[in-house]
């Protein structure tokens, strides 16, 4: 083999043999990949004329099958034919006609260029050797510039920002490529330099859809960072001697998005609009291979591995993860392995483009969704970068901006809205004043609202997606029945049994009388504290003057006060245990006396030494007023109040030396007879007059300072300073000889929140059904108090009960389990394993119209997945291809087979079902 120097570029390829040729290129572009950086340049040769030349320095190779490269197919004729020497390098299959015959619009390359497909980027040293041996063109030279989310990766911009520059006053335009790399301050030069202006009297502006939507006054800032994209409007404002600008007229783009004829712009049709380049350029070692497939370090199939390979199945293609972008990456993959979605935006959906409609986004979302669903759906598996999408969708929807976790679902959600909009096919969407049912036929009401709905809204998403809820309001004052038939998109499950639940509280009184009361309230699981408070309020039938202190009582103490009304009540456990106490309404000047009881616990054996005093039963609660001095004595009266309605009968007997029959028999019969008691209020003042100092003798008291406790004063009349705590804390000793007066069993232990029985128990191990999310959806409940309906019969706002059914089915139907709850203070992730069919989810008996003659049966055939915790997790998608009849894991970019079994699982996020096709002779729509 002739010795050939690197620097002899200027060697005549006819002194070469093919291996000469194929050593002698690969050896430069070793050298290339081991100095790349920002900057170089990077040439387009068509993948025609590459693999022809491929072949030709290759013939004379041995045969190896396991190269995992395109040309083993010809390895049978390697060495036994000659093949001919490629003729000239010929570019021309990678751009339009029009810059053949003007040399000025050289480079403008066909815009659905994929890379190893229709061509393949060479290093510059590498395209000088072949096109100094070979001749030919046109030159097709791109910039590599900084990417990913760090900007250390390398990519070559194969397709430069073109920009529509529109001049006023004169009401001139152009259109330019410039990098997106660049500056504000080169696109202003630039633009002055093609419309031959004074740049001190020019300024430009980001005329996005036709407004001044910002003023580009930030010279150093790239294109990139001020949000540029593809074919967008550039206003160039030329201002009069006095800074004033102009008034004049812009001639606006065609409705099809074209630019007038007589401009110097390319016409490119947004069908033909591609915005990235499949694979891309990486800095490592295999810098050249095409979207990132590895393979042997040959020189041929370093440059070949991302042709298509023969047969491959289309639809497996993945997205590339750009930062956290799993959330977007699993709900477009569901999307576009829709069928009937894949149908219609790889079929001519653009003349559907709904190009004026206020409420969209100009088209511009239904071309990008478009436009990477046709790549999704393109042979091969190389993964696609999603930047282009990215960017329309950080545009059009802030929030999802940046590079943050977000919620796969309202992603969706507004996917699904957005696309609506920009394809409705209602053009001037008519007022419409529905009327209300008043006692017509449901059939006749249901089919009035959705022509109603579709006067104003009519595109694909309305006829796959969309379906019609039953809605029915009842006053609880008037009885009025209101009726309403709306649209739906998806369907919000909650992931519970039932969307209440039962607590228990001990209610105990201030009367001096009553003793403690279980009351059990059932109260809306996403409820607050309020919530539960009105409900308890009702229940106990609280006065106006009395208000409600609840607290969770916990080793003897209270552990703390419920004193904020919008704690959620999740914070609550079904092992707690709760007191709500009736009190006088407080003042500023009141203070709340929290009387614990302390008893000496002794050990076995241990008479002599008795451990220390512990906190025992419950707490009772009081107020006490700051206004006027607190005494020893005051708080001994304060403390037999509290313990009164625990007073033995005996005792009460034996003090006053006789039977008082007034006295109820029973301190059972007088948990809620309040009422009866005060009838006897003669006898308990006897009894209070004849046993009160006898009780006060008894009552060992302490208070509480700083955590430790000081002994009252012997004096009954000195006054105490109180703690300037809002509560006081009151310890009594408990002793035998109170144990001879009082009976306090019941304050030894309170009922739980929410006592389990082996039924309750057993219902909870069960798995929760995707069936019983649905009816706890569609179940009748109250309208929570920050939704009040307008009853227009009572003229006021009532919280009515809202009872939902379903009455229209799309033919696909998205599910969405709610896994994530928010509140003011707190994120909380649902776990919960729903068992939801594959295959015929049926929905017949949850279908208010009952004349359908079909059942309601759908198949699963994609899912997203949420794994981890909130704002940390990780999205994956399950789909199945409907040709194969197979099921694929989607994880970002990489694509693997899995079993149906292993489709289930507790991660099951947004469930996507489609009507079975034997069944929809039961549509509805």
């Amino acid at each position: 083999m002739a010795e050939v120097s690197m620097g002899s570029s200027g060697s005549s390829s006819t002194d070469l043999s093919p291996e000469e040729e194929r050593v002698f290129i690969k050896e430069i572009a070793i050298a290339a990949e081991s100095n790349s950086k920002e900057g170089d340049t990077f040439y387009l040769i068509a993948q025609r004329w590459w693999h022809e030349w491929i072949e030709y320095v290759n013939q004379d190779q041995p045969c190896n099958t396991n190269d995992g490269s395109s040309l083993s197919e010809h390895c049978d004729s390697a060495g036994s034919t000659t093949l001919k020497k490629p003729s000239m390098i010929d570019n021309s299959d990678l751009i339009y006609d029009s810059a053949l015959e003007d040399p000025s619009s050289a480079g403008e390359i066909i815009d659905t260029l994929q890379e190893g497909r229709d061509y393949v980027l060479l290093p510059q040293e590498v395209w000088n050797q072949l096109h100094s041996w070979y001749g030919g063109g046109p030159t097709l030279a791109r910039r590599v510039i900084s990417s990913g989310l760090s900007q250390t990766e390398l990519a070559v911009e194969v397709y430069p920002l073109r920009l529509q520059l529109l001049l006023t006053p004169k009401n001139d335009q152009s259109a330019i490529r410039i990098s997106k790399k660049e500056t504000i301050r080169e696109l202003h030069r630039r633009a002055c330099e093609i419309f031959d202006l004074n740049s001190d009297h020019v300024r430009i502006w980001d005329y996005y859809g036709h407004q001044k939507y910002s003023l580009m006054n930030d010279l150093d800032k790239t294109l990139d960072d001020a949000n540029l994209q593809m074919d967008q409007d550039i206003l160039v404002e030329v201002l009069d001697m006095n800074g004033a600008a102009s008034n004049a007229h812009i001639q606006p783009l065609h409705e099809n998005g074209l630019v007038d004829e007589d401009s110097t712009s390319v016409l490119i049709d947004p069908s033909k609009s591609s915005l990235t380049v499949a694979g891309g350029f990486s800095s490592n070692r295999n810098a050249f291979r095409s979207g990132g497939v590895e393979g042997p370090q040959s020189f041929d199939s370093t440059y070949t591995t991302g042709v298509t390979t023969r047969g491959s199945t289309a639809g497996l293609t993945g997205l590339l993860n750009l930062g956290n972008t799993c959330f977007m990456n699993s709900a477009i993959q569901c999307l576009v392995h829709t069928p009937e979605f894949a149908s219609y935006f790889q079929d001519d959906y653009h003349q559907e483009i709904n190009w004026q409609n206020p409420l969209g986004m100009v088209g511009e979302l239904a071309l990008a969704f478009g436009d990477l669903l046709r790549k999704l759906w393109a042979p091969g598996r190389t993964p696609i970068a999603p930047r282009p999408f990215k960017a329309k969708l950080a545009r059009f929807a802030p929030q999802f901006s940046g590079y943050n976790q977000h919620d796969s679902q309202e992603l969706l959600a507004f996917l699904l809205d957005g696309l609506h909009e920009d394809l409705n096919r209602v053009k001037h969407k008519p007022y419409i004043n529905s009327r209300d049912a008043d006692g017509r036929p449901d059939e006749e009401v249901a089919d009035e609202f959705w022509a109603n709905h579709i006067a104003r809204n009519d595109s694909i998403i309305v006829d796959v997606c969309q379906g019609q809820y039953k809605s029915t309001l009842v006053c609880p004052i008037c009885n009025k029945v209101s009726v309403t038939f709306d649209p739906f998109m998806y369907l919000s499950l909650p992931l519970q049994f039932n969307t209440t639940r039962a607590i228990t509280v001990t209610v105990f009184s201030c009367d001096k009388t009553a003793l403690p009361s279980t009351i059990t309230v059932s109260i809306s699981k996403q409820g607050r504290c309020r919530d539960l408070m009105q409900a308890l309020t009702n229940a106990c039938s609280l006065k106006q003057s009395e208000e409600l202190k609840l607290a969770e009582i916990r080793n003897n103490l209270i552990h703390r006060l419920f004193e904020d009304p919008l704690i959620p009540l999740s914070t609550i456990k079904d092992d707690d245990h709760l007191a709500a106490y009736k009190l006088s309404k407080s003042s500023e000047n009141s203070a709340l006396l929290k009387l614990v009881l302390r008893r000496r616990d002794q050990k076995a054996g241990e008479r002599e030494n008795p451990v220390q005093l512990k906190p025992y039963g419950t707490p009772l609660l009081s107020l006490a007023s700051r206004e006027n001095a607190l005494t020893k004595g005051k708080i001994q009266c304060i403390v037999e109040n509290l313990l009164s309605p625990f007073r033995k009968e005996e005792s009460i007997m034996s003090e006053k030396g006789k039977s008082d029959s007034s006295i109820p028999e029973r301190r059972s019969a007088r948990l809620n007879n309040s009422e009866e008691d005060d009838k006897s209020g003669g006898s308990r003042k006897a009894k209070k007059s004849s046993s009160s100092e006898v009780i006060a003798s008894k009552l060992s008291l302490q208070l509480d300072e700083n955590n430790k406790t000081v002994k009252l004063p012997d004096n009954e009349a000195e006054a105490i300073k109180l703690p300037p705590s809002a509560a006081v804390t009151i310890y009594l000793d408990w002793t035998p000889e109170l144990s001879g007066v009082y009976d306090i069993t019941c304050l030894e232990g309170l009922p739980e929140v929410l006592k389990y029985g082996p039924a309750t128990k057993k219902a909870r191990s069960e798995p929760l059904s995707l069936y019983a999310c649905l009816e706890a959806f569609l179940r009748e409940e109250p309208l929570v108090p920050d939704e009040m309906w307008f009853c227009p019969q009572c003229n006021e706002r009532r919280q009515a009960s809202k009872k939902l059914d379903l009455w229209r089915l799309p033919e696909v139907l998205v599910i969405h389990l709610k896994r994530f709850s928010y509140s003011r203070s707190m994120k909380h992730k649902l776990e919960t394993f729903v068992n939801f069919p594959i295959h015929d989810l049926d929905l017949t008996k949850y279908v208010a119209n009952k004349n359908l003659s079909q059942p309601q049966l759908y198949e699963l055939y994609a899912l997203t997945n949420h794994y981890g915790g909130m704002g940390s997790g990780h999205y994956t998608a399950y789909i199945k291809l409907l040709e194969e009849n197979r099921w694929y894991n989607f994880d970002d970019s990489h694509i693997s087979h899995i079993n149906e079994d292993d489709v289930k699982s507790g991660a099951a996020y947004v469930l996507f079902y489609r009507r079975k096709s034997d069944d929809a002779g039961g549509n509805t729509k």
